[in-house]
């Protein structure tokens, strides 16, 4: 194999690729590494950890064709130090790869290839769909956050993606706090409902290019492809709760609250945490006033209060700062629409004027 590459689109493609290579130490060492095909195709670098897995497409010039397998982190920090100009050249000759960039050499070690795996696509897909990259990016970027990093109930660590009646309804949650945001589809006529691990969300929606993409699917694989390549995940295999059944159907009390104080308010207040993190909230009707409150016997004590235009009855909560603060990574609206349905229920917060989402918090004990 003899090819040539721009630097920036080597190590661009390097960093994205590396991501689905194994990082734990394994029996099978073509797994840490990724693989360089160059053919009549033209160049393209795989990498699979067994749960997610990438075939990724470079510009550059085939001179010659072939197969090779290099560790991912030695050809990270390699991209690390190169400069943004310029080509780099990869040649494989016996087990021994060179790479040449300006006036500097590097002989590598190459690992066999025979044993790397191949890189599964869905088996006659029950679904495709077209969707925005950039769009699925910030949708997978927003919401994983919201799932658990327990692996004991796999259904939990996982994103429920819905496809129905135009609508992708994706789901996150670890039984704390919940997030559903809801995307309107072109296509109409798909239908369909997965699992994919959170963890593997991330990786992807830093691969995914910002053009549309095909997501299709099957019982255990999804795969997203674009005019650069394919990236592929397994799927969790597990029933998702019926988490509609403790959204409240009715509440108490609503505020509505500029985003701007109430992220101001949060912030101030969470200083004073105690070492649950919790903190109070409130809502006064009589003097349209929406507060924060939070004590800490070892720090002292702070009070926030904000204009808010509320309806309905007087009533506070505590809840986990940390799960009220994740509302600000989910919506980019002014305002904020605050309801509780009553003492030891949900509180449920949307953006003002955005009917795609939905960040309900389950309560603290008082």
């Amino acid at each position: 194999m003899n090819i040539s590459i721009e630097k920036k689109t080597f190590s661009e493609a390097v960093h994205t690729v590396s991501r689905f290579a194994e990082r734990k130490t394994t029996t099978l060492p073509v797994l840490s590494s990724i693989l360089i095909v160059a053919g009549d195709e033209g160049i393209k670098m795989r990498a699979t950890n067994l749960e997610t897995g990438i075939d990724l497409k470079l510009e550059g010039e085939v001179i010659s064709h072939g197969v090779v397998a290099i560790p991912a982190i030695l050809l990270q920090q390699i991209a690390t130090s190169l400069t943004q100009e310029g080509k780099i050249s990869l040649e494989h000759i016996g087990d021994i790869i060179s790479l040449k960039s300006g006036m500097g050499k590097s002989s590598i070690k190459t690992i066999p290839y025979d044993d790397f795996p191949s890189i599964p696509f869905p088996e006659n897909p029950k679904n495709r769909i077209v969707l925005s990259g950039v769009l699925l990016k910030n949708l997978f970027n927003s919401i994983s956050s919201c799932a658990s990093t327990s692996t004991i109930r796999p259904e939990l660590s996982s994103l429920y993606l819905s496809i129905e009646g135009g609508l992708l309804t994706a789901v996150a949650t670890d039984s704390f706090r919940l997030t559903e945001k809801k995307i309107p589809l072109s296509n109409k006529g798909t239908q369909g409902k997965f699992l994919i691990p959170a963890k593997n969300a991330l990786d992807i929606a830093q691969a995914l290019p910002d053009e549309d993409i095909i997501l299709s699917f099957d019982d255990h694989q999804c795969a997203f492809v674009g005019n650069t390549g394919m990236i592929v995940s397994r799927l969790t295999n597990a029933i998702y709760p019926d988490y509609r059944q403790i959204i409240p159907k009715e509440s108490v009390v609503e505020a509505i609250i500029l985003r701007k104080d109430f992220e101001a308010g949060l912030k101030r207040t969470t200083i004073f945490s105690d070492s649950f993190q919790k903190i109070r909230i409130g809502f006064n009707q009589k003097k349209n006033i929406f507060s924060f409150f939070a004590k800490n016997t070892e720090v002292g004590e702070s009070s926030e209060t904000f204009p808010a235009q509320i309806s309905g009855s007087d009533i506070e909560l505590s809840f986990n700062h940390r799960y009220l603060s994740t509302i600000f990574s989910l919506t980019t609206a002014e305002s904020l629409s605050i309801t509780a349905a009553g003492i030891g229920r949900p509180l449920i917060i949307k953006g003002v004027n955005d009917p795609s989402l939905l960040y309900l918090v389950s309560p603290m004990n008082q």
